[in-house]
């Protein structure tokens, strides 16, 4: 991968928010010419963190500007939409969701005004029509104040898998590529040409825990094959962004999956139980993801149901 030569600008907007909820400062880093991005804190979403706990950012070309992710509620868009505008009064032409859970999602309101395309992997819609209830009534709970005006907006520019689509910003190719099941059935990158950096969506998690809503056996698998992309810089989907040139981010995932997979296979070809399974695989990567507790042994009971059909 080639040598990254980058700066990092740290602008700062803030807002004032309803009552029940605090003043927040929102903080975009600028990684490469023209490419910002939110990093979400790693924590569960709440009202006092707006849900604001995934990267989400946008790219500025010469004529218009995509968001890639929109937050974790409708107050997030705001706050993400108000920081473009510090930044650039250029149309935002794209709305990209990489996937549908809602800390990627619930902020697409927020740029409805602007009459962007949104845009999305081909099971995009599907997943969100599928969901959109319960998320619906799980998080105008969690999120409060922070979820009103928040409507499910559904993609109609969609990304089909073996097909890239290349949408331009003005001088400004990015080049959008669909994947088979992986964290989710609808996983979408995103590749700026100019600047070389890889948008991952949550096909990439650094620093938190990694939740699977797919294929254990398909996430290895898209792992492998983008660990050779040759970006200059990695924003994944949690945590922090780096050198392509640096492969930590990628082998912590691919451990931590492998380790899972490998273990499980084990107490089945045993005659084991899911609950052996959930009491004792991965243990030893306990002190090495945030958000352990939270949701490593949901990851062990899905692949365990995946891997017990092979």
């Amino acid at each position: 991968m080639r040598i990254l030569i980058s700066f990092l600008s740290i602008t700062v907007s803030s807002f004032a928010f309803a009552s029940s909820l605090q003043a927040d400062n929102y903080k975009v880093q600028q990684v490469a010419e023209g490419v910002f991005y939110h990093q979400g804190s790693h924590e569960e979403a709440d009202a006092k963190n707006l849900g604001a706990i995934a990267n989400v950012g946008f790219i500025i070309g010469e004529q218009c500007i995509a968001v890639i992710d929109s937050g974790g509620s409708f107050q997030e868009g705001k706050l993400l939409r108000k920081t473009i505008r510090q930044h650039s009064d250029l149309p935002i032409c794209y709305v990209i969701n990489t996937h549908v859970h809602p800390d990627h999602v619930l902020g697409n309101a927020a740029f409805k005004t602007d009459k962007p395309e949104f845009v999305g992997h081909e099971k995009l819609p599907a997943a969100m029509a599928s969901r959109q209830q319960h998320f619906a009534r799980q998080f105008s709970e969690i999120l409060g104040d922070a979820y009103k005006g928040t409507e499910f907006i559904e993609a109609k520019t969609l990304v089909k898998v073996g097909s890239p689509l290349t949408l331009d910003l003005g001088n400004r190719p990015l080049i959008l590529t669909a994947f088979t099941t992986a964290h989710t059935d609808h996983d979408l990158t995103v590749y700026d040409e100019k600047t070389s950096t890889l948008w991952t969506g949550d096909l990439l998690f650094v620093e938190r825990i990694p939740a699977l809503d797919g294929s254990i056996n398909g996430w290895i698998d898209a792992l492998d094959t983008l660990i050779e992309h040759d970006a200059t810089m990695i924003i994944p989907g949690h945590g922090t962004a780096f050198n392509g040139e640096n492969s930590k981010g990628w082998q912590d995932l691919l451990r931590y999956l492998t380790t899972v997979r490998e273990e499980i296979r084990v107490i089945i070809n045993d005659l084991g139980t899911i609950e052996q399974a959930i009491d004792s695989v991965g243990m030893q990567e306990a002190e090495k993801w945030k958000l352990f507790e939270e949701y490593h042994r949901r990851n062990v009971t899905a692949a365990f149901v995946e891997l017990e059909w092979e």
